[in-house]
């Protein structure tokens, strides 16, 4: 007997949407392959917020049920090949600086210098900046316990 087919539907970031007819048993790199064919490489399937790393892995054990959204990011270029060895690093692409790991740091470095100007100095301080002090304070703290308690 032949195997059901599904409708998924694949969903881009412009929001267009285009439906793909599988089986559960296809895999995710055969349905790269079928509706992405010369880009497997460029296409990133994202399901329930996972992304989708296992070409090998079959729609099935996915859970996939008929209509599911399957989010689809297709990059420009393609990705380039995992580093090997500490000579990773030697590529001036990879080499910059990550702005973004170091925000986190940079944030409670100045916070915490502004508490301590506002200790040190109170007379320049008003009752005003001091509040927003306090409220700044707890937001980020909020924002940061929320963002890595995960």
């Amino acid at each position: 007997p032949a195997e059901p087919t599904m409708v998924l539907r694949l969903k881009f970031l412009n929001d267009t949407e285009r439906l793909a007819r599988v089986r559960p048993g296809d895999t995710v790199g055969a349905l790269k392959r079928a509706y992405f064919p010369g880009q497997e490489q460029q296409v990133r399937l994202i399901y329930q917020g996972q992304l989708l790393r296992d070409d090998s892995q079959s729609l099935a054990a996915l859970h996939l049920a008929h209509n599911s959204v399957l989010h689809c990011h297709v990059s420009q270029q393609s990705p380039a090949p995992a580093p090997a060895g500490p000579r990773a690093s030697a590529d001036p692409v990879h080499a910059a600086l990550n702005v973004g790991s170091l925000m986190l740091p940079l944030f409670v470095l100045m916070l915490a210098a502004l508490w301590y100007f506002q200790l040190q100095y109170r007379h320049v301080f008003t009752a005003t900046a001091t509040t927003f002090l306090a409220g700044l304070t707890l937001l980020f703290s909020f924002m940061a316990f929320t963002m890595y308690r995960r």
